[in-house]
């Protein structure tokens, strides 16, 4: 056989056996009232730890800007806004509570720092995470107390949440996945079950887990990933890692394992500054179920070269690509561009 039909055939069938995320326009179509466009970003920590000093802090940045809360959003804001809902995972509390816990990093804000997300276009956060606690109990009901005020919904641990966008039902739950024993599969099920039996057509599951500034996700990871889809989920979020993880494609459900920091109060400079946008598009087709369909947009947890000014921004160019390059790399099966 000779040797260039060899070669075509071999990379004719690599092409075939790793997907290539279809791409779409953020921008929503009017009249597409069965398309739904969920946006996805990773931890974003609206406070700071009282240890870290007060240069370059994000209070501080936040006051040399006049207090505006639309200012860490500002330069994705026309990218969210444009979406059905925007998921984040809120990695701080938001309290006036003043006990701490003994611990590295004890992050809070102020209450009225959820006007960042009102004013962002975040309209859902996890609260699942290693930080929810650092105030102590009080800490976690002034964060949801203050959530509720503006009317931002939230889910973790045992609560879920549910939005409805063009008569579809959007259901959520989130939980911290550092092991996948009998426990956190009975409580994957029981959120699940929950969120059908209240109607939800799309489940999405929301895990803080992994290794900090690993860009491979662990057996943990992929197999809760994988348990909660063969169990009724259809999207699957990540964070914990601070770093961007790699994308999967799993029984036509995506996995996005890492999606790294965004607005990141917990860092004044963080080494790897790369982060993304994941958006995901369900489609209803005429069985009444939903593909899917994804958009990467590449940013950086910045806007300013050399610090943290706490203002993602959307990359272009070389940057723009080389970020796609490394989430590529780290994928198993998916292929962004």
């Amino acid at each position: 056989m000779p040797t260039n039909f060899l070669i075509a055939l071999l990379v004719t069938i690599l092409l075939v056996s790793t997907p290539i995320a279809h791409v779409y326009s953020a921008e929503k179509i009017i009249g597409e009232s069965q398309d739904i466009l969920i946006s996805a970003v990773g931890d974003n920590t609206l406070g700071y730890d009282d240890d870290f000093g007060t240069k370059g802090r994000f209070d501080t940045v936040l006051k040399s800007v006049k207090d505006d809360y639309s200012y860490p959003y500002k330069n994705v804001y026309d990218i969210l806004s444009k979406d059905d809902i925007t998921i984040a995972n809120l990695e701080t509390t938001l309290t006036t509570a003043t006990k701490r816990a003994t611990k590295t990093f004890k992050f809070h804000g102020k209450p009225e720092y959820a006007s960042i997300l009102t004013d962002g276009s975040v309209e859902v956060v996890n609260l699942a995470n290693n930080h929810t606690l650092d105030y102590f109990d009080k800490g976690y009901k002034d964060t949801m107390a203050t959530l509720k005020d503006h009317e931002i919904a939230f889910f973790g641990y045992d609560n879920t949440s549910i939005k409805e966008v063009d008569g579809v039902k959007v259901g959520m739950f989130g939980y911290t996945g550092w092991t996948h024993n009998a426990t956190a599969k009975t409580n994957i099920l029981k959120s699940i079950k929950k969120l059908k039996d209240q109607g939800a057509a799309i489940i999405i599951a929301s895990y803080h887990w992994g290794i900090e500034r690993d860009n491979y996700p662990n057996a943990t990871q992929k197999n809760i990933a994988h348990f909660s889809i063969d169990n009724g989920v259809d999207l699957v979020l990540g964070h914990h890692p601070h770093v961007i993880q790699g994308l999967e494609k799993y029984k036509g459900k995506y996995i996005a394992y890492s999606l790294a920091n965004f607005v990141f109060g917990g860092n004044r400079n963080p080494t790897d500054k790369d982060t993304f946008i994941l958006q995901v598009k369900f489609s209803k087709t005429d069985t009444n179920t939903f593909t899917e369909s994804i958009n990467v947009i590449p940013c950086s947890v910045t806007s300013k070269k050399g610090e943290n000014n706490y203002q993602p921004t959307p990359l272009q160019g070389k940057d723009k690509q080389r970020v796609l390059d490394r989430l590529n790399k780290y994928s198993s099966n998916v292929i962004v561009k």
